[in-house]
């Protein structure tokens, strides 16, 4: 992976995820901070992107892109959702770990992971715009 680290995740998206919830406001911080925490999130969805078109992920040269180009079909605005193929209602973490296990015949990654972070944050940057609705199918 590249030079990611859990840190340099966690406080942008937690700052990001504080105003989009409107517990703080954008102007609560300087505009140093924000282009700081942007460029950190967008380095984040360039390594899921990276992660989405290599065979890292799986045993089988298989990549998340040959069944969802640029992330088409994913749809982690419906997300948690019931998942037929897992018999209940899943994050959205879930079904790409049953993805990772199944078609690509990898290993599960643990939600915390950079990589699960790394993907799924360039699941909601190809999705942006879209408005959200859990549950959906």
């Amino acid at each position: 992976m590249s030079n990611i680290t859990q840190s340099a995740v966690a406080a942008p998206l937690a700052a990001l995820l504080c105003i989009a919830a409107g517990g703080v406001q954008a102007d609560d911080f300087t505009d140093a901070e924000l282009e700081r925490w942007q460029g950190q999130f967008m380095e984040v969805v360039e390594e899921g992107r990276r992660l989405w078109g290599t065979e890292g992920l799986g045993s089988n040269r298989l990549v998340c892109g040959q069944c969802h180009p640029n992330a088409a079909n994913t749809h982690p605005e419906t997300y948690p959702k019931f998942q037929k193929q897992l018999g209940r209602v899943v994050p959205i973490w879930e079904m790409v770990n049953w993805c990772i296990r199944n078609p690509l015949e990898g290993e599960a990654l643990n939600a915390a992971d950079p990589r699960m972070i790394a993907l799924q944050a360039y699941m909601n940057y190809e999705r942006r715009g879209v408005a959200m609705e859990p549950g959906k199918h």
